[in-house]
């Protein structure tokens, strides 16, 4: 690495201000945008965005920012912290495959909220958003694998993409977006038993961080500084976060030449990544074999590092529990047909035919499954049936991966699916259209996820 890579980031964002906007990259800010939509709705009448909206009811403040969750018109740093929260709660949102990191919950929460209080276009609001994309990948590029160890990632180097987002939007230059980026690092969390943990505190994260990120971008723009080697020094982020001072080489490759925002996996199952390439070949088995649930009695699944230490759960208790078993969404894929927003309702967590099934599922780490992740994602699954009959399958890849992509229309089906559960039809498709069309903020509607009201 030449340089320092705070520095390299900022100029990197800054350029997003003013560089041409292909009509493919904005395309792909606009499915991006979408599927933080299809994301967060469902989320905004679930805890714990719910639950933390009443905490904070008599703190919400005044400004143009739009909670989906607690209605209408709020503070900008509310907006962000609830909208980040509901958006990472039913696990719908988008993966930068190769940092383990999902950007658009925390990045667009917060892009959305200054925009909203800035009373910026669409066209400001996407290249905030691809800027943020753009440095919080690479960062978590260079700070993976070992990162993910002890840190969730999302809630901590989305901290990083929130706050560039909101310096750009504040008009800052380059210098200020590098103070915006050392002054998050400082305010970065969230470790790894909230995430693989019980308890609600996951979505926090994002929530958390966007507000965060928020404040950084906002404190940076009026000046506050932090330190420029805040990411590389020999006690900066990435010393004190993984094995390294990190791996600049890896996340600053191809800067210039392709942009993260355009290489983004949209989730296709309602539940944890590390769990999507066991359920896609299991609907590759079955769609070449046509066998029945019934006529199984054994699945083996080998994954890679975290389908075992995250994913290998039998003890389900929770809607939360469930989108992080393995063995709970296998069986809910055979005896439900898909793994959406309806396999985690309450009389679905209860079927004694799901749980009995859980137990035919066991899970084991593949070596060399193992040393392709994070930048593969791959599955071998191997099913024994009861007459003695083995079928196996290997995985490559998943559905919604950048090799593997959902179409337009798949991902405008998924929208449509989840925005179903707060808005209707015609409010729905209003958004729509103005998220993947207009000049307008998604937020020139306001959305009252309860019962929905035009603006």
């Amino acid at each position: 690495m030449t340089g320092n890579p705070l520095n390299i980031l900022a100029q990197a964002a800054e350029s997003w201000q003013s560089r041409e906007l292909s009509e493919a990259v904005e395309h792909d800010t606009r499915r991006a945008v979408l599927d933080f939509f299809a994301a967060l709705l469902p989320g905004c009448v679930e805890a714990p965005a719910v639950a933390v909206a009443q905490a904070l009811r008599t703190g919400r403040g005044t400004g143009e920012a739009v909670s989906y969750v607690d209605e209408g018109r709020t503070a900008t740093r509310h907006a962000a912290l609830l909208n980040g929260t509901a958006s990472h709660t039913v696990e719908f949102d988008d993966i930068f495959r190769d940092g383990g990191y999902h950007p658009g919950s925390p990045t667009i929460s917060a892009a959305l909220a200054v925009a909203q209080a800035e009373d910026a276009g669409a066209e400001r609001f996407h290249r905030a958003i691809i800027g943020g994309y753009e440095v919080g990948c690479r960062i978590a590029l260079a700070l993976q694998p070992s990162h993910y160890r002890n840190w969730h990632i999302t809630a901590t180097v989305g901290t990083i993409g929130a706050a560039v987002s909101t310096a750009m939007l504040k008009r800052c230059d380059a210098e200020a977006i590098g103070h915006a980026i050392a002054i998050a690092t400082s305010f970065a969390g969230g470790h790894q038993e909230n995430l693989q943990g019980r308890g609600l505190t996951k979505p926090l994260h994002c929530g958390h961080a966007a507000e965060a990120g928020v404040l950084a971008g906002l404190a940076a723009a009026e000046g506050v500084t932090g330190s420029p080697d805040s990411l590389h020094a020999p006690h900066g982020y990435a010393a004190a976060t993984s094995d390294s001072t990190g791996n600049w080489t890896a996340g600053l490759e191809g800067l210039g030449k392709w942009t993260p925002i355009s290489r983004m996996t949209f989730k296709n199952h309602g539940c944890c990544g590390h769990i999507f390439p066991t359920l896609d070949a299991i609907c590759a088995m079955q769609k070449t074999h046509g066998f029945k649930p019934d006529d199984i009695e054994r699945i083996d699944i080998l994954g890679y590092g975290p389908t075992v230490s995250i994913c290998d759960r039998m003890d389900v208790s929770s809607a939360r529990d469930a989108r992080f078993s393995i063995q709970y969404c296998t069986a809910a894929l055979f005896l439900t047909s898909a793994v959406r927003l309806s396999a985690f309702k309450p009389d679905t967590l209860g079927r004694s035919d799901i749980r009995n099934f859980m137990a035919k599922v066991r899970v084991a780490e593949d070596a060399e499954i193992a040393a392709a992740y994070p930048a593969k994602r791959q599955a071998h699954v191997s099913i024994t049936f009861h007459s003695g009959e083995v079928i196996d399958h290997f995985q490559p890849t998943r559905k919604g991966d950048p090799d593997d992509p959902l179409t337009d229309a798949e991902l405008l089906e998924k929208y449509d699916e989840l925005s179903a559960v707060v808005l209707t039809p015609e409010d729905s498709a209003r958004l729509r259209d103005v998220i993947m069309t207009s000049d307008r903020l998604p937020g020139d509607l306001i959305i009252n996820a309860c019962s929905s009201s035009e603006a």
